[in-house]
């Protein structure tokens, strides 16, 4: 039965990226402008947001928020949520009214259109290279100044579909520690069985999305930062582990599933 739907979610998955592309092209005399001067980003966020529902709902999606805790839009966070889904950051930035600024991958400046305002609208990082993250701790200074809040997926590697959680890379908390930003936990229960890495799978349906209440970082130093980051994993893999419909998607048989956190 599966591989009759083979044709359909193929059809729907081209279809994202004709919104996409189509979207976006629409939207470049503006993206030219907005993008252009830093003073134009809240403006450029507020235009974005409007695509990231655009997006969602033209998929078939639904949004299901739990939040835990009312942000003060006047304080500076980082945001950090689990990644397994193409979808996810478009999730994140229609949950944000307040502009976020994001850390990305510099391999996505590769895809055509999108990679040249991806360049200009995120904090490009090659994690294998010592000096591009110094750079990136030097714009992120900048734009704090402007009272913007941070938002890094902070799974070093996509996870496959066997994976609950992949290990944490250090710079949400390096980062957060440094300039004392309170963390964000965001969980995506959804994102991985409904829009996965596989072109063949998912279906239209409701993303459960739930914000934890914010972890503290004043007065920790960088000697707290696997501390910061063995917390924060734990909170995502137990709420990912403990959710049924999640686990379902995760091919792994049970008794491998009750991993332990690599830290």
């Amino acid at each position: 039965m599966k591989y009759l739907l083979y044709p359909f979610r193929l059809i729907w998955r081209i279809w994202f990226y004709l919104l996409m592309i189509v979207s976006v092209l629409v939207m470049i005399p503006f993206l030219l402008v907005l993008l252009s001067d830093e003073k134009y980003y809240n403006s450029f966020w507020k235009m974005i947001r409007i695509w990231s529902f655009f997006l969602i709902y033209g998929m078939g999606f639904r949004l299901k928020i739990d939040k835990k805790e009312k942000l003060n839009p006047k304080k500076s966070y980082m945001f950090v949520a689990n990644h397994a889904s193409l979808l996810d950051p478009w999730i994140m930035i229609a949950m944000n009214k307040n502009p976020l600024l994001f850390v990305g991958k510099k391999e996505l400046v590769k895809l055509p259109i999108f990679g040249f305002f991806y360049k200009k609208a995120v904090v490009m990082v090659d994690r294998n290279d010592p000096k591009s993250r110094k750079q990136v701790y030097a714009r992120i200074k900048k734009r704090l100044e402007s009272g913007l809040s941070i938002a890094i997926f902070p799974e070093g590697l996509v996870p496959t579909e066997n994976v609950i959680l992949a290990p944490f890379t250090n710079g949400a908390f390096s980062l957060s520690i440094e300039y004392q930003m309170p963390i964000v936990t965001q969980i995506y229960y959804d994102a991985k069985r409904l829009f996965s890495w596989n072109f063949f799978k998912g279906h239209p349906g409701t993303f459960r999305v739930k914000q934890l209440n914010t972890i503290e970082t004043k007065g920790l130093t960088i000697e707290n930062k696997e501390a910061l980051k063995k917390q924060v994993f734990d909170l995502v893999f137990n709420e990912l582990n403990n959710n049924k419909a999640y686990m379902k998607d995760t091919n792994r048989p049970n008794n491998e599933r009750e991993i332990k956190s690599p830290l």
